[in-house]
């Protein structure tokens, strides 16, 4: 009789469970940064599970060096007493966004406005591909948060504020992140952050949910459950609390909801340094299986954790379920067999056919709120066109926060096209550009003007945070760009790049014609290919668009759910020509 192959990796993961020391399973639920000063030593010493890359030096200034320094760090597990294999992971949340060069696509905010599962299929598919060419074979994606409130620093990670939709695209985005998941092509997924991360009182990151368990049960849970049916190989635990009970330390619901009562077999990591965050040991007999980012504190872990097994604070049983989750998911990803990166998927990266994939998703995720005369689609015969706004010039802020660096770009980065570039290129009049609306060109026939959020992530977005000062509403300057060109009588197209909607009714209301174009990433010609008519608007509200400031004076803003407060837009909704 012919063995499965789940139960041949069962019995390799016990085989290899009896022969390993506590120091050796501790080891496996360590992760670290690769440009930890120690690092090498650490693999080779400390018996590493995990490499992490995040903010911080590079690997490398080519893919191949990327390559090049994570084989290293491969061969140094591989060289250790068992020889266990690596993960590599990366905030890789539209498309291998750490890689300049990489094909960066829409956040999930656009592709929830698209709502195209093969599309998000297709878009997962080239991550993986790109993430595996730059030397990961793990990517902490998809978020399926349902956000309650646009504060929320991260609105523009999650797809929709409808649990609906999001079951959908959580369902595409696993499968074509992780498709055979042994193959060279593809990486683990990861579900994220569980649980109630968008669904914070007044949109805090980090903050408290205070949402019953029917609630949570009948809106949040149903993506984790759809993740968990597709094998996604982790789920990351999030920084908010429930009842007062910090996520990372509630074991009702990562161990007796999330692996008990879904039966999920793969890997609970933590979020950003959880062990010295969230009161150490306790996230282990939560249900924590491997630790983020523990440079730093690494002995103070390893140590910790030591000690606390021997002193019988935490049960060995506890630890070895966390080993083996963690071996069971390298051994699906044959690391065992192939440790290392194909190295033929260099020539992959950003790629002709990525790019048409990520200009059909900016072109599908736009969405139009007004079109007063049929102003769109703009007759490519039209005479003088003036675009104004530095949101049409600059792919960094066209991509917003995981765009090259953590917090985003704030300039132009390498392989990408703007709104701008695309707008010269199909217009076949004279299209002059006006950064700060400061000229004089009130004798165009038509004024594009592209206003918005800079980049940000985390909770350097929650709107009210002592580190910035974002608003929901447009800045003073941007509101100008707009007046400046309504008041003189242009014919004026509002372009709005942001990663939630935004208070914007009275320039909805002075201006023509109004497009929300979320976060499109790398491809910004793609707008231009719409404004011009080569192609009809397709994308709907994946949120209700919200009216006035004041309807965030209470926990959650505006939502379909929610029917006490009436949105500007109801969810759904979108205009085509």
């Amino acid at each position: 009789m012919k063995v499965s192959n789940e139960i041949l990796i069962e019995q390799k993961v016990t085989a290899l469970l009896k022969q390993m020391t506590l120091e050796e399973k501790i080891g496996q639920m360590s992760q670290i940064r690769h440009f930890e000063e120690n690092a090498d030593a650490h693999v080779s010493e400390k018996f590493i599970g995990s490499i992490i890359h995040t903010q911080g030096p590079t690997p490398g200034k080519s893919a191949k060096e990327w390559q090049k320094r994570f084989i290293e760090l491969q061969k140094k597990a591989l060289s250790t007493r068992l020889g266990i294999p690596l993960l590599f992971g990366v905030d890789a949340v539209h498309g291998q966004n750490t890689f300049e060069g990489a094909t960066i696509f829409p956040h999930n905010i656009g592709l929830g406005a698209a709502n195209n599962e093969e599309l998000v299929f297709e878009i997962a598919k080239i991550t993986a591909l790109e993430s595996q060419a730059t030397g990961f074979n793990w990517v902490f994606s998809p978020c399926v948060a349902i956000p309650y409130n646009e504060k929320w620093g991260r609105v523009y990670e999650a797809f929709s504020e409808s649990t609906e939709i999001t079951e959908k695209l959580t369902k595409a985005s696993v499968k074509g992140h992780q498709g055979n998941l042994a193959d060279a092509t593809t990486v683990m997924a990861t579900a994220k952050h569980f649980i109630g991360d968008g669904a914070t009182d007044f949109g805090v990151e980090g903050g408290e949910t205070s949402l019953s368990d029917s609630e949570i049960h009948t809106y949040l849970l149903p993506p984790y459950k759809v993740a968990v049916q597709e094998k996604v190989g982790a789920v990351m635990a999030s920084f908010n609390s429930i009842n007062g009970i910090s996520m990372h330390n509630h074991k009702a619901l990562i161990t007796d909801t999330l692996k008990i009562g879904m039966k999920f077999d793969g890997i609970v990591v933590s979020d950003w340094k959880a062990y010295s965050r969230f009161n150490g040991i306790e996230v282990i007999n939560a249900g924590i299986d491997m630790v983020m980012a523990v440079d730093g504190d690494l002995e103070d872990f390893q140590e910790g954790l030591k000690k606390a097994v021997e002193d019988k604070k935490v049960s060995i049983e506890r630890i070895d379920d966390a080993v083996r989750r963690i071996l069971r998911q390298k051994f699906r990803l044959g690391l065992f067999e192939n440790p290392f990166p194909d190295t033929t998927l260099v020539s992959k990266i950003g790629i002709k056919k990525h790019r048409e994939i990520a200009k059909q998703a900016v072109r599908e995720s736009l969405v139009l709120l007004k079109n007063k005369n049929q102003v769109l689609p703009i007759s490519k015969e039209t005479k003088k066109i003036v675009v104004i706004g530095e949101h049409a010039n600059n792919a960094g802020l066209q991509s917003g926060g995981w765009s090259i660096n953590w917090q985003g770009n704030l300039e132009n980065y390498k392989g990408a096209t703007t709104i701008l570039d695309g707008i010269k290129k199909h217009s076949k009049g004279e299209v002059v550009y006006d950064k700060n609306a400061t000229e004089n060109h009130f004798d165009a026939d038509v004024a594009i003007i592209v206003v918005g959020e800079i980049p940000y992530a985390e909770f350097f977005g929650d709107i009210g945070h002592e580190s910035n000062q974002l608003k929901l509403t447009l800045t003073d300057e941007h509101q100008q760009y707009i007046k400046t060109y309504t008041e003189k009588g242009v014919k004026t197209l509002v372009v709005l790049i942001s990663g939630r909607p935004l208070i914007v009714t009275e320039q909805i209301n002075s201006s023509d014609a109004f497009v929300a174009a979320w976060l499109p990433g790398s491809e910004g010609d793609g707008i231009a290919e719409v404004l011009f008519g080569d192609f009809n608007f397709k994308g709907k509200l994946p949120h209700s668009w919200p009216k006035d400031v004041k309807d965030y004076e209470y926990k959650y803003g505006p939502n379909f759910w929610d029917k006490t407060l009436k949105p500007l837009y109801e969810f759904g909704f979108g205009l085509i020509y």
